[in-house]
């Protein structure tokens, strides 16, 4: 494997100055170290490569993103972020290739922002251009004056990537006895009735910009489908995840009045399977419809960033059957965010507070952060993750409080 990424590279690195290819990216050592359970253990040691190759051309142009994660075990992973050839039109661009597509106007949640799917190998701690994954497929983008309609289409399906089982990160689950695992449903194979399609319609006014967007695709997380078999040996469960397929249609928009901007986003989920303790129905699952939604303000005030958003989850046609999996409690999910960012010393200081907070379980991600530019190219930054609760999506990490350091060297 080491042999092989360092090949990629030097291959790289020659078509890099024999095409006079612009280069740039970054360096970066990142060290995490868990302060919530008495440990002190390191559990990020991580050194990255990242290596933007790009070129511009008379109606063209092209982007390869590589980069390798190395590890404190001395593992070494070599990711192909992205790799895409741009084609520009009078009026229209096309994009064919592997790429990280980004809708939507809320900050650090995903409703309309679906297309590329997300990396928790690490939970939501990375920075999001690494917690999205880059897709394979095409886009069309077509412009009429101030207007954009963008069409998507996805032929190969990617899911979200789950951290494992040994991983301080994985999901909270909890089964009556231990589970028999059947995965032989859970690839998508590349078809054109597989094939994903998404279509959003973006305008830009004096007064306000938004977003209409619809897509049929793929659900990104699978669905667990259990049952219990009895035999000679006694009562077993499996479990068996499938994607299934899910629709939706939805919008994005944002405007200002006085020193306030208002940014709003939802979207209306047609077909998702919900879990439920019910298993002798549907293997215990249901099929609901679900409504997500945003609503947002960013101001500042004593020269200090805010941003408040507001955001809630509600299932249609609630079933009490309905299990909470570390999302719904009941049929409503309320949470918020908040971000407070302050920076001195001719923007090279800077402090910030983020923070997730879940009415329903009481929980929350609190992020505290210093980020200081000891140069042009070296960044420094340290911070903290805490995790309040003992239950929910942040609740469940409650063990896993972290204090780390980055050091970025950028080219």
């Amino acid at each position: 494997m080491k042999n092989k990424i360092i090949a990629i590279l030097l291959c790289l690195t020659q078509i890099t100055f024999a095409q006079n290819v612009d280069f740039t990216g970054y360096v970066r050592n990142y060290s995490g170290m868990l302060a919530g359970n008495g440990s002190n253990d390191f559990v990020i040691l991580q050194n990255t490569f990242n290596l933007n190759i790009e070129k511009n051309m008379s109606g063209s142009s092209f982007k390869v993103n590589p980069i390798i994660y190395h590890n404190d075990s001395d593992s070494i992973s070599f990711n192909l972020r992205e790799a895409y050839l741009d084609l520009y039109f009078d009026s229209f661009d096309i994009r064919v290739g592997k790429q990280q597509i980004v809708w939507g106007k809320a900050d650090g949640v995903f409703i309309t922002d679906i297309l590329s799917p997300k990396d928790l190998y690490e939970f939501l701690l990375p920075e999001f251009d690494e917690i999205r994954i880059g897709v394979t497929g095409a886009k069309l983008n077509y412009y009429m004056g101030g207007n954009t309609l963008e069409l998507v289409w996805l032929p190969v399906f990617t899911p979200t990537n789950l951290p494992n089982s040994t991983s301080i990160w994985s999901p909270s689950m909890s089964f009556a006895m231990t589970p028999t695992f059947d995965y032989s449903k859970q690839d998508v194979k590349p078809s054109l009735e597989n094939s994903e399609l998404f279509l959003k319609y973006s305008a830009l006014t004096e007064a306000i910009d938004f977003e209409i967007m619809g897509g049929y695709m793929w659900d990104d997380d699978p669905t667990v489908f259990s049952s219990i078999v009895t035999n000679s040996s006694g009562r077993n469960l499996f479990i068996t995840p499938e994607h299934k397929r899910i629709s939706l249609i939805g919008g994005s928009f944002s405007t200002t009045l006085g020193p306030f901007v208002f940014r709003g986003e939802g979207a209306y989920y047609f077909g998702k399977y919900f879990n439920t303790s019910d298993l002798t129905v549907n293997n215990g699952t249901v099929e609901k419809d679900y409504i997500h939604y945003m609503l947002g303000t960013d101001f500042n005030l004593l020269d200090i960033n805010f941003s408040l958003q507001f955001i809630q989850k509600a299932v249609m046609d609630y079933e009490e059957t309905i299990q909470s999996n570390v999302m719904f409690k009941d049929q409503y999910n309320n949470m918020m965010t908040f971000l407070a960012r302050y920076s001195i010393l001719n923007e090279t200081l800077e402090f910030e507070l983020f923070s997730y907070y879940d009415f329903e379980y009481d929980d929350a991600l609190i992020r505290p952060r210093v980020l200081y530019d000891y140069s042009d190219t070296i960044n420094l930054q340290i911070g903290a993750n805490i995790f309040t609760g003992t239950e929910g999506q942040f609740g469940q990490y409650n063990n896993n409080d972290m204090l780390y350091g980055k050091i970025k060297y950028s080219f």
